[in-house]
């Protein structure tokens, strides 16, 4: 009986709860680690003080990050990542706060610092031990919502699988209607196993005998007048309306719907680096950038003695590239041509058999070591350290009417490694497999994301048989 407080009706306040519940376990967190680090809880005033901005800042921070929708259909792994961006952001503003107030240095950073990691692996662990808890509620019956479905298509039988291979979520889908054919005979059209019904002549009367939660429309963009007449009755109920809009025909990037002007928008192409998304980004390039530069600095100057030593000629080599929006930048790289190496042939695509690199260029490129300046180029903010490798201009011409898609590649600045390198797609492979996998990175773009391709290339180590 204790379960039915965990009905869909009684949502609203298990979502009030958990808010109350987090900000509880934020300041309490704080409380914790100054015990365990002073073995006292005679808290002073300033430290009070700081948990108590931070409790201020906290709700706005994770509602804007959408932390706070329901768990309803979402990735356990997605929401992870938005916690920790979220607290990444909420440390950066209270870390500017005491920056700007002048009061940093009356703080401990080792009690901030584990004040935040306590307060992320906590939360974490509520979250995944609520998200296991409301899974396996739902797959008992309980804290379901009844939806109907208005479409038809490949995508309404897509989103039926999947609904039914997600029973955790708590939708359950009771009927499917076709809007535009009100003669068909039910027995002879199913869609993943489920019979499609001419629409009832009174939607309204359904939904209240059969306590429908949520109607979702999987109509095509074009069909205006009858996507008009079902929302005209629909909005004749209390009830929540999603449209699906049935675009799998079109060629999609990083699309989502956002708000332009107060109007509802579709994004079929966008950048995924925007907002909060190239705050972090940027931090990321900025910060890897400098330490790795730091780190490796001995071994560049060792490469430009050796560089100048083997050929006459400057040690850095400059190259006009594609980047970022389209716009071009000059990317560095140690020289590992004669000077004078494109007088005659132009520019030339590289392929295993040319020849004109010194003897420690050949090395270089085969060791990638020649792409370290580029470095400089990321701290510059020319570039990233993950993301599509650039081109020169002459190239992108020809292959923006070769390569469909091709261009989209420059939606994210261009990178020294990317998912296509780290997949094998380098040097004189297809171009068709390695913009594939620019897009796919575009699309999938998430700091773990770039964490993952960073292991990669460093598991994998620098020598590629495509590097030449």
């Amino acid at each position: 009986m204790a379960l039915k407080f965990l009905s869909y009706e009684r949502s609203s306040l298990l979502s009030l709860g958990i808010r109350m519940f987090d900000l509880l376990l934020y300041a309490t967190c704080g409380v914790v680690v100054f015990y365990f680090q002073v073995g006292s809880l005679d808290f002073p005033l300033r430290y009070q003080m700081a948990i108590l901005w931070g409790v201020l800042l906290f709700s706005p921070i994770f509602y804007s990050f959408g932390l706070y929708r329901s768990l309803r259909g979402q990735r356990l792994s997605g929401y992870a990542q938005y916690l920790f961006m979220a607290f990444i952001v909420l440390m950066t503003l209270l870390a500017a706060s005491a920056f700007a107030t002048k009061t940093g240095e009356y703080y401990s950073r080792e009690w901030f610092f584990l004040w935040h990691l306590c307060a992320l692996l906590s939360l974490l662990c509520v979250r995944i031990g609520l998200f296991h808890f409301l899974a396996a509620v739902r797959r008992r019956g309980l804290n379901h919502k009844k939806i109907i479905v208005i479409g038809c298509g490949d995508l309404v039988r897509d989103l039926v699988a999947a609904v039914r291979d997600t029973v955790w979520s708590g939708f359950e889908i009771v009927a499917l209607f076709d809007k535009f054919n009100k003669d068909m005979t039910v027995a002879t059209v199913e869609v993943a196993g489920m019979k499609v019904q001419s629409l009832p002549s009174s939607i309204s009367s359904y939904i209240r005998e059969h306590n429908i939660a949520e109607v979702w429309l999987v109509l095509s963009l074009w069909n205006r007048e009858e996507t008009d007449v079902v929302i005209k009755e629909l909005n004749q109920n209390v009830i929540v309306v999603r449209y699906f809009p049935d675009i799998c025909g079109l060629h999609l990037l990083n699309h989502a719907v956002t708000e332009l002007f107060g109007f509802p928008v579709i994004n079929i192409i966008a950048s995924p680096m925007t907002g909060v998304n190239r705050l972090i980004k940027a931090i990321e390039d900025r910060v890897g950038s400098f330490i790795i530069l730091l780190l490796i600095s001995p071994l560049m100057l060792l490469i430009s003695v050796t560089v100048k030593l083997s050929s006459t000629g400057p040690v850095f080599f400059k190259q006009k590239r594609v980047g970022w929006n389209g716009k071009e930048f000059e990317i560095m790289k140690f020289r590992s041509m004669p000077v004078d190496a494109e007088v005659h042939t132009g520019a030339v695509w590289t392929t295993a058999e040319d020849n004109r690199a010194t003897k420690v260029g050949a090395f270089l490129r085969k060791t990638s070591l020649d792409e370290l300046p580029q470095f400089i180029n990321v701290l510059k903010g020319d570039m990233s350290i993950v993301g599509p490798r650039p081109e020169r201009p002459v190239f992108v011409e020809q292959f923006k009417h070769e390569i469909p898609q091709y261009m989209h590649k420059h939606l994210v600045k261009a990178g020294i490694t990317g998912w296509a390198q780290v997949n094998g797609w380098r040097g004189s492979t297809s171009l068709e497999k390695r913009i594939e996998h620019d897009l796919y990175y575009i699309n999938h773009w998430s700091l773990w994301f770039d964490l993952k391709i960073i292991f990669l290339t460093i598991l994998k180590g620098f020598v590629d048989k495509n590097a030449y």
